[in-house]
Formats: structure tokens, C-alpha cells, sequence
């Protein structure tokens, strides 16, 4: 299923909160709410909207690498037919962290986290190359993470 996000105006009490998770997502909302000017119960209920809307997620962030997957790689992949129903099929492998809809060489990008070479090669021929309508593939396999950044802010 396609995730389609409506364009949300937040304000900037809203923004700052979510600066602040980003910082650190367990931070306490007493602690939040000392740095936006709002109460605890004002600053759970805010996040609370936030995640319910879509707009933000906490999660842990992860090195695959400490986790055992020793392969990760960005799939450039080309398509024959509607690239939204190829995306949402590709979402759903697990294999599949991230897939956008792109303009250029290729009609969608997909970041793959697999455990090494051989689950990697499992997954582009049994699994990716034979969802209907992908007519191709070039696969990046990453050497070496440099920047993974997520305190970017709202901007």
C-alpha cells in the first residue's frame, strides 16, 4: 500500500518538539516540554498527534553491521507498467528498508539490508526480478557508511 503523505502545517512549538526527539527520542516529555515552554501532559499529547497523523516515528536506529547484516546496497530497478504497484510489491519484502518512486535512470530506488552476498543474490533473483513489471536492475552495494544522519531538524 502506498504511503501518501498530505503536506502538514505544523507550528513551530510542534517543530521544536520533534527537534528535540531527534536529538535524542528518549528524552522525557518534562524534559521536552522545559525546552519548547509547554507542560508534560501538553508535550505527550503533541506526540502523540504527531505519530497518530504520520508525521513523525520513534524508533531505535540500528548498525546493521552490529546486527549481523553484513550486505546493504541501494537497487536502482526500471519498470514496465504502473511504478506505484511495483513500489508497494517491493515494500513488502522485509529484505527492503526504503523505496521512493524516482525520475531519471531508474523508476525506483529501494535500500536493501540483507545478512550477506549469498541473501543479497537470493533476493534480487527470486524475490525482486520476478515482481511483475520490473524490466530491470543495477544493484550499488555499499563499501562503507560515511553519514547517516537523522537531527536534520523541520527546517
Amino acid at each position: 500500500m502506498s504511503t501518501k503523505r498530505n503536506a502538514q502545517s505544523l507550528d513551530s512549538t510542534s517543530k521544536a518538539i520533534i527537534e528535540q526527539l531527534q536529538l535524542d527520542g528518549r528524552r522525557s516529555y518534562a524534559e521536552i516540554g522545559k525546552a519548547v515552554g509547554l507542560s508534560e501532559a501538553a508535550v505527550r499529547q503533541r506526540v502523540q498527534k504527531l505519530t497518530d497523523t504520520g508525521v513523525m516515528q520513534i524508533v531505535a536506529v540500528t548498525d546493521p553491521m552490529r546486527l549481523g547484516f553484513h550486505r546493504q546496497a541501494m537497487l536502482g530497478i526500471r519498470v514496465s507498467g504502473d511504478t506505484r504497484v511495483v513500489a508497494d510489491r517491493l515494500a513488502e519484502f522485509e529484505e527492503v528498508s526504503y523505496v521512493v518512486l524516482s525520475a531519471g535512470s531508474f523508476d525506483i530506488l529501494a535500500e536493501v539490508v540483507c545478512e550477506n552476498d549469498d541473501a543479497l543474490i537470493g533476493l534480487l533473483n527470486e524475490k525482486i526480478r520476478n515482481v511483475e513489471g520490473v524490466s530491470g536492475t543495477e544493484t550499488f552495494v555499499y563499501l562503507q557508511l560515511n553519514k547517516q544522519k537523522y537531527d536534520w531538524g523541520t527546517r
